[in-house]
């Protein structure tokens, strides 16, 4: 095997270095974004509840024991508890564009690597050929084993480089799939949450409301 490697050339190493941070970042990925789905479901289930308890205090204080790209996105709505729908809304927004990218992270290298190694097969490619042909132009046609090389190399690279791309391609997809999916769950517990702290914050506000007219009902009472 080695030495098939080694026949190839100089542009099989860049190539196989590339197939070696692909499959970090895959190992890598996978690890991450299964952790954080796992955590996510339980930790959106917590917070609902605190929620609808009214231990809001308690729900921050959750998301900051738990630095999760959902749970900071939480906690930047939970700290606007009280306001506006509209602020609220965009404090989660805000949060969201800067936490979604972590889910993303390294997935632009994968698209990389499946699109730079068959190009590296290709020169490994036009290289092999170019020795082919400095043979031929020196040797001419009466050294087949020496053509054969040239060309060995040439086939060797682009076998590599495509046997590389591929499943660096499948691997990327794959992943943002997941990623994609796993978005679209948080974008979900995010209008949730909205939900939540727009009626409780409404109930409060109803609460008090009333409780001022029950004392302005009092006072008229006592003053007959």
């Amino acid at each position: 095997m080695l030495e098939v490697f080694q026949k190839g050339g100089f542009l099989m190493y860049p190539i196989f270095i590339c197939s070696l941070i692909a499959v970090t970042i895959f190992f890598e990925r996978m690890f991450y974004l299964k952790n954080i789905k796992s955590k996510t479901k339980r930790f959106v289930v917590r917070i609902k509840d605190l929620i609808k308890k009214g231990n809001i205090e308690l729900a921050i204080s959750a998301c900051r024991k738990n630095p999760t790209p959902i749970s900071m996105i939480m906690l930047n709505g939970l700290m606007k508890y009280g306001k506006s729908r509209e602020e609220i809304k965009e404090a989660i927004e805000d949060s969201a564009n800067q936490e979604i990218p972590l889910l993303e992270k390294h997935l632009s290298t994968l698209s990389t690597i499946g699109n730079i190694t068959p190009l590296l097969g290709l020169l490994g490619t036009v290289f092999g050929m170019i020795k082919a042909f400095n043979v031929i132009s020196v040797m001419g046609v009466g050294r087949p084993e020496v053509l054969a090389g040239g060309i060995s190399e040439a086939l060797l690279t682009t076998a590599f480089g495509l046997s590389v791309a591929i499943p660096t391609i499948v691997i990327y997809n794959y992943l943002s799939n997941r990623v994609d999916k796993l978005i679209r769950e948080m974008e979900i517990s995010c209008v949730d949450l909205l939900d939540l702290l727009t009626s409780h914050t409404a109930k409060e506000t109803m609460g008090r409301d009333f409780g001022r007219e029950g004392d302005r009902t009092y006072e008229v009472s006592s003053s007959r």
